[in-house]
């Protein structure tokens, strides 16, 4: 598969080596570069020299050929113009990383359903374990073909779950609304708008899924 990164910051490097580890091609954009040839030494990895908010870079990076585009820079400003500009190429996936909270719902506004907010992941992360919680990574439950799919409900989703059109082989596993609520889904549980549903899937239900909701 092949990943491309807009920025090169920690969390893009420690990604982007993973996956060139596991046979993976990995591209690297990087405005700086003098950033470009640091790393060259300890990334075996492609690079684009150039603004990865513009899109004749982001064009460079060959979006027809992308899996997944990744926009980690540290300006959440960049990563969101970045990725609405991929989409507008053609990107398929793209995951934005926001630091401010606040610009979550305008992720979600804008269409961007992939948003990553890492302070909420590792707050709540160091919050279960202050408590004492029995902390399970995600990696150990999901086995085999076990596969989690989110979708954001637009308005015109806004209907009883079990009219929602899930493929047979998906079952919605919890939902999130208001950005906190914690609901355990019924067949006639009626959504909301911007209501975020877990989806528990098989791994060959997520191409539909990802066509039936982006």
């Amino acid at each position: 598969m092949r990943f491309v990164f807009v920025g090169s910051g920690t969390l893009a490097v420690l990604t982007g080596r993973m996956l060139a580890e596991r046979g993976h091609e990995v591209i690297l954009i990087e405005r700086d570069r003098s950033v470009i040839d640091a790393l060259r030494e300890e990334l075996e990895v492609g690079f684009i020299h150039g603004d990865g908010t513009r899109p004749a870079i982001l064009r460079e990076a060959d979006p027809e050929a992308t899996h997944l585009l990744f926009c980690l820079t540290h300006d959440d400003q960049a990563n969101i113009i970045a990725s609405l500009v991929a989409r507008s190429l053609g990107y398929s996936r793209v995951v934005t990383k926001i630091e401010d909270p606040e610009l979550e719902h305008i992720c979600g506004e804008l269409g961007l359903a992939e948003s990553l907010v890492p302070m909420h992941t590792v707050g709540r992360y160091l919050a279960d374990m202050a408590e004492g919680q029995n902390i399970i990574e995600i990696s150990d439950i999901l086995r085999g073909e076990a596969r989690l799919f989110s979708l954001r409900v637009k308005e015109e989703e806004a209907v009883p779950l079990a009219d929602l059109g899930l493929p047979s082989a998906a079952r919605a596993i919890c939902i999130y609304r208001n950005g906190k609520d914690f609901l355990f889904p019924e067949p006639d549980t009626r959504l909301t708008t911007d209501d975020e549903v877990v989806v528990l899937a098989r791994a060959a239900a997520l191409k539909a899924l990802r066509e039936r909701f982006g």
